[in-house]
Parts: C-alpha cells; sequence; structure tokens
C-alpha cells in the first residue's frame, strides 16, 4: 500500500507519518530528506540537485521523481511506504501514478485549523546538526534550547516566522487544493481532524489502515 499524507505546514504529518511507520513497518519517504542526502553524499542526482539548487532553483520535478524511483527500489519498499511531503501538485501525483501505479492508494488530509497551524509553526525548532525537529509546546527538548541527539543548538527557520505564515497557507492553498480534488474524486481520501495531539489524529488513521489491511487479507485467502 501506499500511504500519501496531505496538509498544511504545521498539520503534524511528520510525526503522523513517524506512528504509522511504527504501526506497520513500512518506510516513511520524505522527499526533502532524499534531496538532502544525495546532496550530502555527491551521488550523481545529488550533484545535479545542487547545482539546481546553487543557481538559486527548485529542484525540478524530474530530478525529484528520479530520486524516488530510486528510493521505491528498496527492498523494504516492496510492503508499503508512507509519503511525506510528496505529491506537492497534480503533475506530481500523476508522475507517482505512472511510476508506481498498480499499488494500492491511500490518502490522508489532515486537516487543522489556521490559528492552530501558526501556533504550531511558530513554536517549532530545528536542529542544524541532525535535522531533527521540536516544538517548545509539545515536543520539547530535555534541555531548552539544544538537541537531545546530539546536543546542538537548536535554531528556528527563516520561514517558519510567524509573519510568513499567511502566505506559506496561501502557497499550500493554492498547490493542495486541486490534489484534494483529485483523490477525493478517485475516492482514496480521508479526512482526518489534525487540530488535537499527535496520538488523537493518529487514531483514525490507524483505524483506516487496519480496516484496509483486514479487506486485503480476506481478498487473498478467498479461492
Amino acid at each position: 500500500m501506499r500511504v500519501i499524507l496531505l496538509g498544511a505546514p504545521g498539520s503534524g504529518k511528520g510525526s503522523v507519518g513517524d506512528l504509522v511507520r511504527s504501526a506497520y513497518g513500512i518506510p516513511k519517504i520524505s522527499t526533502g530528506d532524499l534531496l538532502r542526502d544525495a546532496v550530502q553524499k555527491k551521488t550523481p542526482l545529488g550533484l545535479q540537485a545542487a547545482s539546481q539548487m546553487g543557481k538559486g532553483g527548485l529542484v525540478d520535478d524530474a530530478l525529484v521523481l528520479a530520486l524516488l524511483r530510486e528510493r521505491l527500489a528498496g527492498l523494504d519498499c516492496r510492503i508499503g511506504y508512507i509519503l511525506d511531503g510528496y505529491p506537492r501538485n497534480l503533475s506530481q501525483a500523476k508522475d507517482l501514478e505512472s511510476l508506481d501505479g498498480g499499488r494500492r492508494e491511500i490518502v490522508f488530509l489532515i486537516d487543522v485549523r489556521e490559528d492552530v497551524v501558526a501556533r504550531r509553526i511558530g513554536s517549532r525548532r530545528l536542529c542544524p546538526g541532525c535535522e531533527a525537529i521540536y516544538n517548545v509546546i509539545t515536543k520539547k527538548p530535555a534541555r531548552e534550547g539544544v538537541c537531545d541527539g546530539c546536543g546542538t543548538s537548536l535554531v528556528q527557520r527563516q520561514d517558519d516566522r510567524p509573519e510568513l505564515v499567511p502566505e506559506r497557507l496561501k502557497t499550500y492553498h493554492a498547490k493542495t487544493e486541486p490534489l484534494i480534488a483529485y483523490y477525493e474524486a478517485k475516492g482514496v481520501l480521508h479526512r482526518i481532524d489534525g487540530n488535537g495531539t499527535i496520538e488523537e489524529t493518529f487514531r483514525p488513521i490507524r483505524l483506516v489502515l487496519d480496516a484496509v489491511l483486514r479487506g486485503t487479507e480476506d481478498s487473498q485467502a478467498r479461492p
């Protein structure tokens, strides 16, 4: 199965994806992580990405898809995988289906009020050393301002500043609303209330995934 997580910045996609990964034993794939890893390791695709970013541009869809193709060839993706942050637009959704079209798709839209999004983003902190993410309200480090894993001082990303949230949400709505309609028309979209805790958000997601897996097992058991 392919689990796709949609939601605004600060909706909790990454944390929910971690819970899905732990519960079902399938990898969580972030195209941002794939890009950073490829650039750091100076792979052929990573060098292409670094060149595009070095010119001040965004990495194009074809290169992101090539990175994803490499990752999905991994043995750990045979049973299924979770996509966090991809696809971001209709073109990417169709690219994904051409790449791995035969796999069952379950899409979750994590709905969060804009005031909650603003509060979560404003309280988010990043470790520049190991890229761990913290939240000064819901996921505090053991020592204030210091990463639990590597001891690096935490920072706030430039685009996490509260005054930039409205513009980020505007961009999100413009790009994601066509995706929502697309997956709704396919009958694979599930809307999830993401205004509570991560555990509360995950509960209905788990119910859906358990039902899907039970249905798969039942169909395989039939003669």
